[in-house]
């Protein structure tokens, strides 16, 4: 028996497919031209807030760019991704879309991952990730079980980083730090 081949969506098909009403209230994505669910919980959503007003409130010091959360979807090489957190540099965009999709990719994307054991999570992740990279942002995956953040600059090998490590805004984000312990919640004793 042969298997029909899936036809890919185009970002127009893309666009069609999310304003049916039964997708209105769901998060999608469109990876290798494949409509897919953004799976979330609301601690992923926690911890990506916090990632999301860490950058705030250096943005409100540092002029510099515009951050967005999950709502905030970017074309990243033909795909429309919606990283938990994102930022772009004024000086790539100084305007955010204000309709549809945001046309240019992030300079960073943070993807908290919802369940580290779901391997279609983490396949859809790692493609991705070398779309990102093609797209030259930078990528921080944290993962909420072992309290890590892994680093992708598509100039190194990907570091990962431990609670007591911290990050660095780098080029994109001159000053910018953050202490990786402090974007989860404290363990209560």
């Amino acid at each position: 028996m042969v298997s029909p081949i899936k036809q890919k969506l185009t970002i127009q098909d893309f666009y069609a497919f999310i304003a049916k009403p039964e997708h209105t209230t769901t998060i999608f994505e469109l990876v290798g031209g494949e409509a897919i669910e953004v799976p979330s919980n609301p601690y992923v959503s926690k911890i990506a807030g916090w990632i999301l007003t860490a950058l705030n409130l250096f943005l409100r010091e540092h002029d510099l760019g515009h951050v967005t959360g999950a709502d905030g979807r970017y074309i990243v090489n033909g795909d429309v991704y919606a990283p938990d957190v994102a930022y772009i540099s004024y000086a790539r965009q100084p305007e955010l879309a204000k309709q549809g999709f945001n046309p240019n990719p992030p300079d960073l994307a943070v993807e908290v991952i919802s369940d580290p054991k779901n391997a279609q999570e983490q396949a859809t992740l790692r493609r991705k990730i070398v779309n990102y990279l093609s797209a030259g942002t930078v990528v921080w995956v944290v993962d909420i079980i072992s309290e890590t953040v892994e680093v992708y600059d598509g100039i190194q090998q990907a570091q990962v980083y431990g609670s007591d490590d911290t990050l660095n805004g780098g080029e994109w984000l001159p000053g910018f730090v953050l202490v990786i312990k402090d974007i989860f919640p404290k363990k209560n004793t």
